[in-house]
C-alpha cells in the first residue's frame, strides 16, 4: 500500500503541475486587456510645459520656461567665492544663534549647547535659473531656483545632567524657490532699504542626523516625520504671501529728508594775496554743502580788490547737520583760462547752535589737510555770518514710507463710498500720422476729463490729477484713458486723431488702494502710458 500510494501521489503532483501551467498560460493569453494602445512618440519640442516637467523634472527652469534667465555667471562667481562665503555665513550664523540658544536652554534644563564644528563644506549652492519681475514701483523682485546638495559638517554638543551628547548634521540637501524683493530702492548704497524673502512653494529639505555613531534618520517613521515637520514649519512662517523682512537701511535716512535751512551771509574777505601780474585780484566765493549733489552757489566778482565786501545772502537745505559741512572756496576770476584758487575753509554744521547767528572769521587754507605745511602760509581771511534754522516737526517733509500711504478722502465723502483719484503721469513713444500734439482723455461713468496739450512731443509728461467722488466702490467698472492729438493749425483736414487707448479694470485698485503702472496703448505700435490710480476712503 505504501509504495502504491507514493506512486499515485507523484503522478497526481505531476499532473497537477502540468494542468496548472496550461490553465495559467490560457488565462494569461486570453484575458489580457485589449484596450491598451501603443505609446505615442512625439519630439520634445512638441510637448507642453506640464509634460516636460513630468518627464524631465531635473532640467533647469530656463530650458522649460522662457520667463527664467540662465545665470551661469552667478554660479561661477559663487564657486570662486564659496571658501570666503562659507566662513562669513558660518560666523554670522553663530552670532545669530548663540544669544537665541542662551535664551532658550534654561527652559529645558540644559547646561549648554555649543557648535563644535560648523562649516558648509566645499560644494556651493547652484542657481538653476532666475525670474525677474519688472514693475513701476520702487522695488526689484527676483525668483531664483536654488538647489544645494552640500557636504556640510555641523557638529553640536549638548550638555545636560552631567552628560554630553554630540549631534552631527550630514548630507544636507535643500531645494527651494524663494521670492526675493528689494524695496524700497533708495539713492544710498546698497540702493535698497529692506529685503523681503518669501517661499513660493514648500521647500525640500533632506539631511542625516548622527547621534552616538548611529543615524537617527534611519529610525522607521522618524525621517518622514522630521521632513514634513520642517516643511510645514518653514512654510507657515515664510510661504507667500508671508515673508521674512531683513532691514538694511532706515528709509528715512536713506532718502535724507530735509531737516532745516542754513542761512549764509558772505560778509567780506581781508588781506588777500595778489594773483594777477599787473594788478590786484578779482575774488569771488563758491559755496557748497558737502554730501549734496546740488550745484555750488557763487558770489559776485569784486574786480581788483584785496579786501572785498559782498554782504550777499544764500540759503541751503540741510539734510544731516551731524555730518554735513559748509565748504567755502575763494577764487581769482580770470577772463581767459582757469580761475586760480586763493584759499578755502570748511565749517561743520554740528558746530552751529540752532537759531543762533554766528559770525566767524576764518583763515584761508590751501586744503583741509592739517598736516600740510603749506597751510601755515598766510592767504587772508574770510568773514561769514551763519545761522542754522531746523524745521519744526510739522514742517518736515514726509519720508518715503509716509508718502506711499494713500491719503484719506474728504469728510463729506458719502458713507461706504470714496474718491477715485486718477493721476496721468506721462506717455512714451506716441506718434500720430499727421501731427503729434498729445493730450489724454479720461472717461469714467459718462464724465470726461482732459489733460493739457503738449505740442510736438512723442514723450509727453502731464502729471495731472483727476478725482471722481463715488457712493460705492467701482468694483465692476472700467476706466477708459485715450491719448489723442489735435492739430495746432487752423483747418478742417485731420483736426484730431487717436494715438492709442487703454481700458483698466478697477477691481484691483479697490483691493490694493493704490496702483501705479505703465500700460501698453492699444492701436499704438510702441506707445505706453503711466497711470496712477488711488482709492481714497474716509476710514
Amino acid at each position: 500500500m505504501g509504495v502504491f500510494s507514493t506512486i499515485l501521489g507523484l503522478c497526481g503532483f505531476g499532473v497537477g503541475i502540468s494542468a496548472g501551467l496550461v490553465i495559467g498560460y490560457f488565462l494569461f493569453i486570453y484575458f489580457q486587456p485589449c484596450d491598451v494602445k501603443d505609446p505615442e512618440i512625439r519630439p520634445l519640442v512638441e510637448q507642453d510645459t506640464d509634460s516636460l516637467q513630468r518627464m524631465l523634472p531635473e532640467i533647469p527652469p530656463w530650458v522649460k520656461s522662457p520667463d527664467y534667465d540662465r545665470i551661469d555667471w552667478l554660479n561661477k562667481f559663487i564657486l570662486l567665492m564659496w571658501p570666503y562665503l562659507d566662513k562669513a555665513i558660518c560666523k554670522t550664523a553663530k552670532n545669530i544663534a548663540t544669544p537665541i540658544i542662551a535664551e532658550q536652554i534654561p527652559k529645558y534644563k540644559i547646561d549648554s549647547v555649543e557648535f563644535e564644528t560648523l562649516t558648509l563644506g566645499s560644494l556651493p549652492p547652484t542657481f538653476h535659473g532666475m525670474k525677474v519681475y519688472v514693475t513701476d514701483e520702487k522695488e526689484l523682485i527676483m525668483e531664483p531656483c536654488i538647489k544645494w546638495a552640500g557636504n556640510p559638517n555641523v557638529t553640536i554638543a549638548v550638555k545636560a545632567f552631567g552628560l554630553k551628547a554630540t549631534v552631527q548634521v550630514v548630507d544636507l540637501q535643500v531645494f527651494a524657490a524663494p521670492r526675493i524683493t528689494l524695496k524700497p530702492l533708495v539713492p544710498t548704497f546698497p540702493c535698497f532699504a529692506k529685503i523681503y524673502v518669501s517661499l513660493m512653494e514648500k521647500p525640500h529639505v533632506d539631511f542625516g542626523l548622527k547621534l552616538l555613531g548611529g543615524d537617527l534618520m534611519s529610525i522607521p517613521g522618524l525621517y518622514r516625520f522630521v521632513q514634513e515637520l520642517i516643511r510645514d514649519q518653514v512654510a507657515n512662517m515664510y510661504l507667500w504671501p508671508k515673508s521674512l523682512e531683513v532691514p538694511i537701511l532706515d528709509p528715512a535716512k536713506a532718502y535724507r529728508r530735509p531737516v532745516g535751512i542754513l542761512h549764509v551771509k558772505v560778509v567780506r574777505a581781508m588781506k588777500l594775496k595778489k594773483k594777477d601780474l599787473l594788478g590786484a585780484s578779482d575774488p569771488y566765493v563758491k559755496l557748497k554743502l558737502t554730501e549734496d549733489k546740488l550745484p555750488s552757489k557763487k558770489t559776485t566778482v569784486k574786480h581788483k580788490n584785496l579786501n572785498p565786501e559782498w554782504n550777499e545772502e544764500y540759503n541751503f537745505v540741510v539734510k544731516d547737520p551731524q555730518s554735513q559741512a559748509l565748504e567755502m572756496v575763494l577764487y581769482d576770476w580770470e577772463q581767459v583760462g582757469k580761475h586760480d584758487k586763493m584759499g578755502m575753509n570748511v565749517v561743520p554744521l554740528k558746530e552751529l547752535t540752532p537759531e543762533e547767528p554766528k559770525v566767524m572769521t576764518l583763515e584761508l587754507l590751501k586744503n583741509m589737510d592739517l598736516n600740510d605745511v603749506q597751510n601755515e602760509k598766510s592767504r587772508g581771511q574770510i568773514v561769514v555770518d551763519l545761522t542754522y534754522k531746523p524745521f519744526k516737526e510739522e514742517d518736515i517733509p514726509k519720508g518715503f514710507e509716509e508718502s506711499q500711504e494713500v491719503p484719506k478722502a474728504p469728510e463729506n465723502t458719502p458713507p461706504g463710498g470714496g474718491v477715485l483719484v486718477v493721476i496721468i503721469h506721462e506717455a512714451q513713444e506716441v506718434e500720430g500720422k499727421h501731427h503729434t500734439n498729445p493730450y489724454a482723455r479720461v472717461l469714467f461713468r459718462g464724465e470726461e476729463r482732459k489733460t493739457k496739450h503738449v505740442k510736438k512731443n512723442r514723450d509727453p509728461r502731464w502729471e495731472e490729477e483727476f478725482s471722481f467722488t463715488l457712493e460705492e466702490p467701482p468694483i465692476r467698472d472700467r476706466l477708459h484713458v485715450e491719448v489723442c492729438s489735435s492739430s495746432s493749425r487752423i483747418g478742417l483736414l485731420h483736426p484730431k486723431e487717436t494715438l492709442g487707448y487703454v481700458d483698466i479694470n478697477l477691481s484691483d485698485v479697490i483691493s490694493n488702494k493704490r496702483i501705479n503702472e505703465k500700460y501698453h496703448l492699444i492701436d499704438s505700435k510702441n506707445g505706453k502710458i503711466q497711470i496712477e490710480l488711488q482709492w481714497r476712503t474716509s476710514s
